[in-house]
């Protein structure tokens, strides 16, 4: 009870972003859990400068079954009021008669900026209530200090030193079902589309929807084109026909400008390319599309995660802290000033009216930088300066995960681009050993980005059953680097080419492995390919079978998810559609805690919501099957609720990458090649190639912040390989969140704190990773 005798508010202001809901249920469940009291103040700003019915207090029901909705449902509005000292003044005296001291924003900068003043103008304005007879000395002196927090929600990604606002993923989700819809349009008409996507001043949307998608031409504010982009674009679009392709994609933020800062609209583009080429030429301009639909996965857990942390900022605020925004970094939360974060990103905009574009672009954060390098690496083949004495093969191995296709298109590209000579393995080992290997160009994988699946092929076959013919190939082809995509039988495919080393000398090359997997069971790594996307389905049915429960009142259902021994899936899902349980073997669980579930939900179904959710993993235990838990929970809950179960199998593996996955899996490709050819050089003597040491051999992932290179033969010490997973895994700390989330009553003492970062420009030019 951390939290007794405070008393928090939450408004959301600004232009509403998906994912708003999610935080304002977490932050209220956050709240309540610490016994503070929790205010909703309805509309914006606008709502706690009029008072009244806008500001009511929340109960833990008052944010159920709000998480999948898009928007924000305590509305939001732009108000003219609040921006005047008197508009501030009405709201300190709606805020002071209930006793409100603190304060969480969820918006944009201005939002943010806004909160500050009046921050600093409270004492001020509580000193004049006082002298106008509005409030007594005694009321002024117990709510003498305002605490802020700041949670930033805008879908342009455009607030420097976080590195992902709420609604940017689910923005990116909208974009690209519209792209993947168009592409197979454009193909049967031949067609080029110009798309014009949101961002007035940043160009995050454009950029990443045009590094997920290969489109042929990018249009962002934070780099305008070099002059005589006219024909250079057009001599682009011709050739990328005159090979072949069926279409042309452009896409173009709408604050697009050129070097002497006059608009580029997309009509122009249009009319350009149909004067010029003759090419059947349409423009879809998104709009508010994609503020729209559901909230992604990841908006969901980051908005959950911000919501928590932004009640402890509050509990933790002195007069002496300054306003603080909370933020994710990697998969970690932080604490930002608000104002040196609203200070870069006023930076970045006057770097761009001053036409300092190199500048504005370093100011955005390494990440925004590297995506943007990559882009231009990947969209358009430009020669190698020499041809290179290395060969590189590149296989996917075990299932199939999304993103797959993404990883092996920009491997092949960037390997193209150092002069190599690149081949690719159908099957898996399976397919090397039995010589299944072709060489490939730049543009035979066209196209990929947006596949599920492998379009490779992929078997789960290990090397040590097949080990001397796929010596056999390796020399045959003179394979000096192995890159191999996919999940635990990756990992161990390529520890067993290791340790096979001292047999055969042919071994002795360079290896990387790209996790991919739905599971996320790869050691070395936070996130693998495909995990993403396999949320996202799973979160998708779990919405829908929640949905079906609402007609039928007092219903359980018992959902199982695959993940193998890892509850990554299982979690991460859980917090996502707001499960009431979640299953997994990495937090073993007794018949005690299935009673205390059960119990759980019976009192739950005393109240308005008459629903339950329950996700088993898979494997999570060797008895208590998804079977006994249906039999234990429909004998358990006889008369009061019945139950019904779900098995989503398949349906986790399939469909279109999202956009993390496609992002993630062509920045992973390129790392890899970049890390090999590097490798390759330094193993390189007198015309061969050796290497046996540890580091010759690695996985490529995500470490909190950084891309690592991690030696399988290290990863081996850490790694439990009869349930295949790392050890220690960091999101077991996300478990918190559900169960506390859930209304359980537990203990937060393991709650790890964001800590308090500050936001310079060397801070913004470390390599995220994201």
């Amino acid at each position: 009870m951390a939290g007794a005798g405070m008393a928090i508010a939450v408004l959301t202001s600004g232009g509403d972003a998906q994912g708003m809901n999610a935080a304002v249920r977490a932050v209220t469940r956050m709240g309540i859990y610490v016994g503070a009291k929790v205010f909703l103040i309805y509309e914006g700003y606008e709502g706690l400068v009029e008072g009244g019915d806008n500001i009511k207090q929340a109960n833990w029901l008052s944010v159920s079954n709000i998480i999948q909705l898009g928007g924000t449902v305590i509305g939001s509005a732009r108000c003219k009021a609040f921006t005047t000292r008197a508009g501030r003044l009405r709201a300190a005296r709606n805020l002071v008669e209930h006793g409100i001291t603190n304060l969480c924003v969820i918006g944009g900068d201005g939002s943010l900026t806004g909160a500050n003043i009046f921050r600093s103008e409270w004492g001020g304005l509580l000193e004049e209530l006082v002298q106008e007879g509005q409030i007594s000395e005694e009321v002024a002196r117990e709510n003498c200090h305002l605490n802020i927090v700041g949670l930033v929600g805008s879908i342009d990604n455009d607030f420097c030193g976080t590195d992902m606002t709420i609604g940017t993923d689910s923005a990116l989700h909208r974009i690209m079902e519209v792209i993947d819809a168009i592409t197979t349009t454009a193909q049967s008409h031949q067609r080029t589309f110009v798309l014009e996507v949101m961002g007035r001043h940043c160009g995050y949307l454009a950029l990443v929807s045009g590094l997920a998608s290969g489109a042929d031409w990018l249009f962002i504010p934070e780099s305008p084109p070099e002059d005589g982009w006219e024909d250079l674009m057009c001599e682009r679009l011709g050739e990328t026909r005159s090979r072949g392709s069926r279409l042309n994609i452009i896409i173009i933020a709408e604050g697009a400008i050129d070097r002497s800062g006059k608009p580029i609209s997309s009509n122009y583009v249009k009319d350009l390319v149909v004067k010029r080429l003759g090419f059947d030429t349409r423009v879809t301009v998104l709009g508010h599309v994609q503020r729209g639909g559901t909230p992604s996965a990841f908006d969901r857990v980051l908005s959950s995660k911000m919501g928590m942390e932004a009640v402890m900022a509050l509990l933790e605020a002195t007069p002496d802290t300054p306003a603080c925004v909370v933020s994710l970094s990697g998969n970690q939360s932080v604490r930002l000033p608000l104002m040196e974060c609203v200070q870069v990103t006023k930076d970045v905009q006057k770097a761009m009216d001053e036409k300092r574009f190199d500048e504005a672009i370093q100011l955005r954060g390494r990440s925004f930088e590297n995506n943007w390098n990559i882009y231009k690496l990947l969209a358009h083949q430009k020669p190698a300066q020499e041809k290179s004495p290395f060969s590189l093969a590149i296989l996917n191995v075990g299932a199939p995960a999304a993103g797959m296709n993404a990883a092996v298109r920009s491997a092949v590209r960037i390997g193209i681009c150092q002069g190599h000579t690149v081949y690719v393995v159908n099957d898996g080992f399976e397919g090397l050993a039995k010589g299944q290997v072709r060489e490939v160009g730049w543009h035979d994988v066209a196209g990929w980005l947006g596949r599920g699946g492998s379009m490779l092929g992929t078997k789960r076959t290990l090397p040590k059953t097949c080990m001397e013919k796929i010596v056999e190939n390796v020399r045959k082809f003179s394979i000096q680097g192995l890159l191999v995509i996919g999940g635990f039988e990756a990992y161990e495919g390529v520890l067993q080419l290791v340790e096979a080393r001292g047999q055969y000398e042919e071994l002795c090359i360079i290896m990387c492995v790209i996790p991919a997997t739905i599971s996320n069971n790869v050691p070395g790594t936070d996130f693998s390919l495909g995990s993403d996307t396999a949320v996202n389905a799973a979160m998708e049915s779990c919405d829908r079978i929640k949905q079906s429960a609402s007609g039928t009142k007092r219903r359980v259902f018992i959902v199982e998810t695959m993940g193998g021994y890892c509850g990554y899936l299982s979690t991460v899902t859980g917090i996502a559609v707001g499960a009431d349980a979640a299953y997994v073997y990495e937090d073993p669980f007794t018949i005690h805690d299935l009673k205390a579930n059960v119990e759980h939900l019976t009192d739950k179904m005393k109240t308005d919501i008459q629903r339950g959710l329950v996700l088993r993993n898979e494997k999570c235990h060797e008895h208590y099957t998804t079977e006994f838990l249906y039999n234990l929970y429909s004998s358990e809950g006889k008369g009061i609720f019945d139950c019904r179960i779900n098995v989503l199998g398949h349906l986790q593996q399939g469909g279109a990458p999202t956009p993390f996955d496609r992002n993630y899996g062509t920045k992973l490709g390129v790392k890899a090649v970049l890390w090999m050819s590097e490798k390759l050089q330094e193993a390189y003597r007198k015309g061969r190639v050796f290497a046996n040491s540890g580091d010759s051999a690695c996985v490529i992932g995500l470490r909190k912040k950084v891309v690592a290179f991690s030696p399988v033969t290290e990863l081996k010490k850490v790694t439990d390989f009869e349930h295949r997973l790392p050890q220690e895994q960091w999101w077991l700390n996300l478990r918190l969140m559900l169960k506390m989330l859930a209304n359980y009553q537990i203990s937060l003492t393991e709650y790890i704190s964001g800590k308090m970062e500050h936001v310079t420009r060397r801070t913004l030019s470390i390599e995220k990773g994201f």
